[in-house]
């Protein structure tokens, strides 16, 4: 079967994609959640990590998820992954021109342990070309609601709360699509599985 790696973000672990994959799974394909350890390790070891995790995956297709920082990992993952079978990817929320609300949240007393590792290179996203020979999709938010609010009040609108909709912005992207969803929320929203599912299947989201 075609497979979908879904790959999550900061603080979390794989079992906050475990709607989503069960969405995705309805849809035809084998899903699989990732988990990593999104404090311990910087962006680029785990990208590594990823691409260890993909060559022992047998599928004629292997298409990507990523929400966040995951799709920031995804991204890094493909760049130095070349011999993987070929596939789609998605990016939900991934701060891909770098997070305001990370920086701000740096400068607070204990910002930067709160975000591990990968915080140095999160500044670096907007450096990522993306250049996998993949069909990449961007999902954005436009409900901004979140804890991005509180460190960033100037976050600029629209947002989905943690990431601006200007932050997703990839250049190499072949669709990019705003939804009426905040950051974590659209974890949860049938709108975005379906969404999700529709670019894995035809390279551009449903309109």
């Amino acid at each position: 079967m075609e497979t979908v790696v879904l790959v999550h973000g900061l603080w979390v672990h794989g079992i906050a994609m475990e709607l989503m994959r069960r969405r995705v799974a309805r849809c035809g394909y084998r899903a699989l959640a990732y988990s990593y350890p999104s404090m311990r390790l910087t962006l680029a070891e785990n990208a590594e990590r990823l691409q260890r995790y993909c060559r022992d995956i047998a599928a004629p297709r292997l298409h990507f998820v990523g929400h966040s920082l995951g799709g920031l990992i995804i991204l890094r993952m493909l760049e130095r992954a070349p011999g993987l079978p070929p596939g789609r990817a998605v990016l939900l929320g991934s701060p891909v021109a770098g997070s305001l609300a990370a920086r701000r949240l740096a400068r607070l007393p204990g910002g930067r342990s709160a975000l591990g590792r990968t915080a140095p290179e999160w500044h670096e996203a907007a450096t990522l070309r993306a250049s996998t020979g993949r069909e990449i999709g961007v999902i954005a938010g436009r409900m901004g609601v979140g804890i991005g609010r509180i460190v960033a009040p100037d976050l600029p609108a629209p947002s989905d709360g943690v990431v601006s909709v200007a932050e997703t912005r990839l250049q190499a992207a072949r669709d990019h699509i705003v939804l009426d969803v905040n950051h974590f929320g659209m974890l949860l929203a049938r709108s975005v599985a379906r969404q999700v599912c529709t670019f894995l299947r035809e390279g551009a989201f449903l309109r």
